[in-house]
């Protein structure tokens, strides 16, 4: 796909590996529409688009909810005149282990809350977005890209019952569409993320970095723009689709 032009949406796009991928894409000239549910981080993420090629415009959505999805790739389609591409990357973290216990007693449980509100965003939410941006494409009679950001949790990672879980179904959701769109000349892959650089990781202590980049073979975490590249790499080749691709510095979880 040439990007020049291009309605590429990307959730999630505020902050992270959501804004360097929607920046990327930008500096090929796509038009980005920035979905978050933070409406003052998505304003001050608008701002680094000015310079670059391609326009931004601004979405505010609770992509868990899906009359919320609905009306956002029908306003998208009215503002910026259809939907070229996603990348499904919003996504939360609620860790816990499923059981902690001591001496034989158990002192604490993952809770439903905890695990249902991770789904809901990090599955639910990319299944209702690549339901929609399907929906348009096809109706538009456009060849387009969906991009899931799954993770190298989906093959399992301990105190990340949730996350793994979703993870996982996120990778299969991307096989599944891969097959079941091709028909209609519309590509699906994945970017499956090591431990990389964000506002989320920067909260970890030090002494814990530290002993995550020792478990790596590269001896370091990777940068938003790692995964950006990948991104971009999926949408320009037009014969990549149905495959996950890892980005871990030869960490496989």
């Amino acid at each position: 796909m040439n990007l020049e032009k291009k309605v590429i949406v990307v959730t999630g796009a505020a902050q992270g590996l959501g804004k360097a991928i929607a920046l990327s894409l930008a500096e090929q000239g796509a038009n980005i529409a920035l979905i978050d549910v933070n409406s003052e981080a998505l304003a001050q993420a608008k701002a680094e688009f000015e310079a670059l090629p391609g326009k931004a415009a601004t979405f505010v959505c609770n992509i868990a909810d899906e009359a919320q999805v609905v009306d956002l790739f029908n306003n998208i389609q009215s503002d910026l005149g259809g939907v070229d591409g996603l990348v499904n990357n919003a996504g939360i973290l609620r860790d816990g282990l499923l059981v902690k216990a001591k001496d034989g007693q158990v002192t604490d449980t993952l809770s439903l809350k905890s695990w249902q509100q991770v789904i809901d965003v990090n599955l639910t939410g990319v299944f209702l977005c690549g339901r929609e941006a399907a929906k348009h494409m096809i109706e538009d009679g456009r060849k387009g890209v969906i991009v899931n950001i799954s993770s190298i949790s989906r093959n399992g990672n301990v105190g990340q019952s949730n996350y793994a879980a979703a993870k996982a179904g996120v990778a299969a959701l991307t096989t599944t569409w891969a097959k079941e769109l091709a028909r209609y000349g519309i590509r699906s892959a994945a970017v499956a993320p090591g431990f990389i650089e964000t506002e989320m990781t920067g909260s970890i202590k030090p002494e814990i970095l530290d002993k995550i980049k020792s478990t790596i073979p590269l001896k370091k975490m990777g940068s938003p723009d790692n995964i950006a590249e990948t991104v971009k790499f999926i949408f320009t080749n037009d014969y990549v689709s149905g495959r996950v691709i890892e980005v871990d510095g030869a960490l496989r979880l």
